[in-house]
């Protein structure tokens, strides 16, 4: 189909809720394309020979010949084009950092702005989840069976890969819903769970089987799911375990972790008014550190009515590893971003609640280890913080569950398991594993690239068998 490219130097603008309407609901935030906005972006695509988009991807989505079919308003053939190389096209489109990845190496983007690669994304998940055909059968079993273990983006993708290769997968996954992460720990106005709820559905039409409430390393250990018949197994546990700073006064009522907080929000539905389960409602909030989660609980701590939200975080903004775009929305939603600051001690009031926050301010020194110039504390320049929450977001590290009870699993100092190669293959024969439970706490698309590559390996392991 022949078309006009356009040559707009600008990406078609996603629209999006005001910021004063959308900071006290949970509404998805961004609206999505209309079919003229998502064809009218498309058609900025050059469709370089080279595609070096591609090589950017972590699960190598074919991007020129997916957006090829939406320039010429084929959305169905898009998605079938998406689907070959990705089990979730709708959450890749919301929750991808595609901006240091795929749009980063964009031609358009050399004099002007990148095509919008996760908006058209997102476009065609969304349109066929509304238009599109049914979702394909199940392919027919080759008899072999696996298990993984977690259901968050890295057991998903290994799961729906292995399951088009003929296998039978059964995934078991610890808490009382599937989805992992991104149904516990991405908020619903970044990633609404009905989204995730219909790619699981859609793994399940091809034959995956999932198992909630079950928690592997208590219920059964991995060695007894080799013994029940699962000839591999592919561990994406996740990291869930939260990291603090050792300062006094974390114990204090008021003091939460970003995975709990975001976990009651989230999976419990903690900022409705008849929850079972309501989280504390801080009137003057900090959040301390700098990432997505970080920016995450934030604007979550606003929607359930904080009048003061402070991001806290020891580097400059020119260092925050969150992505720009959550930055600028938490800007645009009234979250104060407190820079060069660090906590080193929380105080209380008689009751034991969270009172305030004593902080340090820092400045910026040599280069460490990460690259980035090293925070350094200015003596003398301690001040206090009013607050009557703290939530910290540090980062976090794998549960030694699955560790602890799995002999001969290697793991480095940090609790991560080590795997030998890109294949995901740890020290024990026939186990695999992926994603933060490898990595620690990373992006949503790189646990799904561990999950596609690791299904790749055992499907050659269990060929050769």
């Amino acid at each position: 189909m022949e078309f006009t490219r356009n040559m707009d130097p600008k990406k078609c603008p996603m629209p999006c809720q005001e910021p004063d309407v959308r900071n006290k609901n949970f509404y998805e935030v961004a609206l999505g394309y209309t079919e003229e906005m998502a064809i009218n972006e498309a058609r900025r695509c050059l469709n370089c020979k080279n595609k070096p988009c591609v090589s950017k991807c972590p699960v190598g989505i074919d991007i020129p010949a997916f957006i090829a079919k939406v320039a010429e308003g084929d959305f169905e053939a898009a998605y079938n084009v998406l689907t070959r190389y990705t089990s979730l096209p709708a959450v890749c489109g919301r929750v991808c950092p595609q901006e240091v990845q795929c749009e980063s190496v964009c031609v358009r983007g050399i004099k002007g702005e990148s095509v919008g690669i996760g908006r058209l994304e997102r476009f065609v998940a969304d349109w066929h989840r509304n238009n599109g055909k049914k979702i394909a059968a199940k392919v027919e079993t080759n008899g072999k069976k696996v298990a993984v273990i977690g259901s968050g983006p890295a057991g998903l993708t290994a799961a729906g890969d292995l399951a088009k290769k003929g296998y039978a997968v059964t995934v078991f996954e610890a808490l009382h819903l599937a989805g992992g992460v991104l149904v516990y720990g991405i908020p619903e106005f970044r990633l609404p769970k009905d989204i995730v709820k219909a790619e699981i559905e859609n793994l399940k039409a091809l034959g995956v089987e999932i198992n909630t409430n079950m928690v592997i390393g208590k219920i059964l250990t991995i060695d007894e799911l080799m013994e029940m018949g699962y000839e591999a197994v592919f561990i994406g546990s996740g990291a869930g375990l939260p990291r603090f700073m050792g300062i006094p006064g974390e114990s204090l009522n008021g003091v939460y972790s970003a995975n709990e907080f975001l976990t009651r929000i989230n999976l419990m539905k903690a900022y409705k008014d008849d929850s079972k389960t309501p989280v504390r409602h801080g009137k003057k909030v900090a959040v301390v550190g700098g990432g997505n989660v970080a920016m995450d609980a934030a604007r979550c701590a606003k929607r359930l009515g904080a009048e003061e939200v402070y991001i806290v975080y020891r580097r400059s903004m020119d260092e925050l590893p969150a992505r720009k775009e959550e930055v600028e929305h938490a800007e645009e939603e009234g979250i104060v971003f407190k820079t060069l600051v660090n906590p080193i001690e929380v105080f209380g009031d008689e009751n034991g609640n969270v009172k305030g926050l004593r902080c340090i301010k820092m400045e910026l020194g040599e280069p460490d280890e990460s690259g980035r110039r090293r925070p350094v504390e200015v003596q003398g320049s301690e001040f206090d913080l009013e607050v009557d929450c703290m939530i910290m977001s540090i980062g976090t590290s794998p549960n030694p569950l699955i560790r602890s009870t799995t002999p001969g699993l290697e793991t480095n100092k940090r609790g991560c398991i080590i795997t030998k190669d890109e294949s995901g293959l740890t020290s024990r024969t026939a186990v695999y594993a992926g994603g933060d439970a490898v990595t620690g706490a990373a992006t949503v698309i790189l646990a799904m690239g561990a999950g596609k590559n690791a299904a790749t390996a055992i499907d050659e392991y269990l060929k050769n068998k």
